[in-house]
């Protein structure tokens, strides 16, 4: 792999780690305490801010992740496909999150179809 292969990869991670990492911080220690001290305000906030965050990192996944199937020649894989998909359904299911908070249920499927994004995505560089 050459070192721009690497580093459009490593862009790819980096987007990734953000996306799903601030998902497991949101969800195990800011939430539970906001919730705890029935701060919803500054909750609603940290979660806005992430949110916007979020779609940031979606695109930087698309940008790098279209430059890595094209280069790896991967538009035909199934299993992109299907990620491809995903990944729509996530963008949607973020969106849909920032204009309705309370719905709570939203949390966790974008949660789910992250994780499953992420296996997916280690099961096409296992190539």
């Amino acid at each position: 792999m050459s070192r721009l292969w690497l580093a459009v990869l490593y862009v790819h991670l980096l987007a990734m780690a953000f996306f799903i990492g601030g998902q497991l911080l949101l969800a195990v220690a800011v939430l539970p305490v906001a919730r705890r001290h029935q701060d919803l305000t500054q909750l609603r906030a940290i979660a806005r801010r992430f949110g916007w965050g979020t779609l940031v990192a979606i695109g930087v996944l698309l940008a790098t992740g279209s430059a890595m199937a094209t280069h790896y020649r991967l538009w035909s894989d199934g299993t992109l496909q299907l990620k491809l998909a995903l990944v729509a359904l996530l963008s949607l299911l973020v969106i849909w999150h920032m204009r309705r908070p309370t719905m709570h249920i939203l949390e966790a499927a974008i949660f789910v179809v992250s994780l499953v994004i992420v296996w997916l995505g280690l099961s096409i560089a296992q190539g």
